[in-house]
């Protein structure tokens, strides 16, 4: 029998519990829940006093009155900017996630010593490092003249009381799940010290109108650890991802109250830090040979900038019974619906044949578009027939089979004619006597396939 001073809380979703189960009946985690004791959130004593100290009033107003639109607080590093939807914006939130080691606290003091002068002031505080660390980081990138105020604490009740008496602009809490608060019993980084810390931080940012930055921890399947809830209480969510083993770093909004949630920053990450790359596709194509069989060049757009990336298929014969599907940086699914399409469709069997698909350079592709881009690597491995190398593929597939059109499409053109390409393998609504470079418009999966067998036959 459990305690009755006890609960157990999920650490994966932050449901509660009267006693301990192996699995959560709300996420279906399994060996999630810990046991915490549960105690008064923070404030409740203070905020009850004074209800009763007075009365309550709710203010309402009017829905049509004008309000003054607040300055942005523009950061100076372009590529944060734009995910940002055109700067910060004071009295906001923002959790910043990504892997270990990926270059979070890197970028964010390059912001903090951006934004830091005689009008803005910048606070970073780290929970997970000591003060010399920190300088000696900033040292490295050069920042060290820098008027940003560092501290290193993780008390949340010594925070909140340091920053109400400094008044901060921007401040980076470097890491939400260092820290810990006294009336709390549980340990830091449990779900209800994440909770509850990020509840009086949001708070204190809307009420100061302070940019506050939260870096958060990611799991192994690179969500952002700790409660979901605390996604809902902050205005934007960042993840800052890449591959260790190559030099660019994606800065990608997944939530933004003040801007869209399409947009991606690209950094590189040299010996002076992370620098900004104001052509991406340029970076992802680095280093591109000759054409090869399997390689095509897919032209994507990442919120409203084209990019153009390299998609690598293999088609090789299966070694066992069972074919596999291995994939990077593509849905899995997705390239299963393409497969079915080639094969019921088209009359392209590889059903038995091992396939591995990648997308170069580590980037990760979530668009409809390169379905044709996709299927044209498979296709292309599969006969040993390289397409054109200065052209580009892009298009989504239905189930049918049909090509159907994707939007900005003269923006897809354009990106290719600037970096050299000349022709295009587009759907047939995009074909157009005005477009940059020759397109070839289809409006089948099979004359896809057509195309490339003749290719083959050349």
């Amino acid at each position: 029998m459990a305690r009755a001073d006890s609960i157990y809380v999920c650490q994966s979703c932050g449901s509660t519990h009267s006693k301990w189960a192996g699995r959560c009946s709300d996420c279906g985690e399994w060996n999630t829940l810990v046991e915490e004791t549960p105690s008064a959130p923070l404030g409740t004593q203070a905020s009850a006093a004074k209800r009763r100290s007075k009365s309550a009033r709710l203010e309402l107003v009017d829905l049509g009155a004008e309000t003054p639109e607040t300055p942005r607080l523009i950061s100076g590093i372009a590529e944060l900017d734009r995910v940002a939807g055109g700067g910060l914006v004071p009295g906001s939130a923002i959790l910043v996630g990504g892997d270990p080691g990926i270059g979070k606290s890197t970028l964010l003091l390059q912001l903090m010593a951006q934004v830091a002068g005689a009008d803005t002031k910048a606070i970073y505080i780290s929970g997970e490092e000591a003060i010399d660390q920190v300088r000696r980081r900033a040292k490295r990138l050069g920042l060290a003249d820098s008027p940003v105020a560092l501290a290193s604490e993780t008390s949340l009740n010594d925070i909140l009381d340091g920053l109400k008496a400094e008044k901060p602009d921007i401040v980076v809490i470097d890491s939400i799940q260092t820290l810990w608060s006294d009336q709390l019993a549980a340990a830091p980084g449990t779900v209800a010290q994440v909770r509850a810390c990020a509840q009086e931080l949001v708070r204190f940012a809307k009420k100061r109108n302070c940019t506050m930055i939260l870096v958060g921890h990611v799991t192994k399947d690179g969500q952002i650890a700790g409660p979901r809830v605390v996604e809902h209480m902050v205005d934007a969510v960042l993840y800052f991802e890449g591959e260790r083993s190559h030099q660019f770093r994606i800065l990608r909004a997944v939530k933004n109250r003040f801007g869209p949630t399409d947009e991606i920053g690209v950094f590189e990450m040299g010996d002076k830090g992370l620098g900004e790359v104001a052509n991406p596709s340029s970076l992802f194509l680095d280093g591109r040979g000759e054409a090869n069989p399997g390689a095509v060049v897919f032209a994507g757009m990442e919120g409203t900038r084209p990019v153009l990336s390299e998609i690598q298929a293999l088609v090789a014969p299966a070694a066992f019974g069972t074919p596999r599907r291995a994939v990077v940086g593509w849905d899995s699914g997705r390239l299963a619906m393409v497969l079915a399409v080639l094969e019921a469709r088209c009359g392209f069997n590889i059903s038995n044949r091992d396939i591995f698909l990648n997308v170069a350079g580590g980037l990760k592709i979530a668009e409809p578009a390169a379905d044709l881009a996709v299927a044209a690597a498979i296709v292309s491995s599969a006969l040993d027939v390289a397409l054109p190398g200065k052209g580009v593929v892009y298009g989504e597939i239905s189930l049918s089979g049909d090509i159907r059109p994707v939007g900005r499409s003269d923006s897809r053109l354009k990106e290719a004619a600037k970096l050299g390409f000349t022709e295009a393998i587009a759907p047939a609504a995009c074909a157009d006597d005005t477009a940059p470079i020759k397109v070839r418009g289809l409006a089948t999966a099979l004359e896809l396939v057509q195309t490339l067998n003749a290719l083959a036959g050349e």
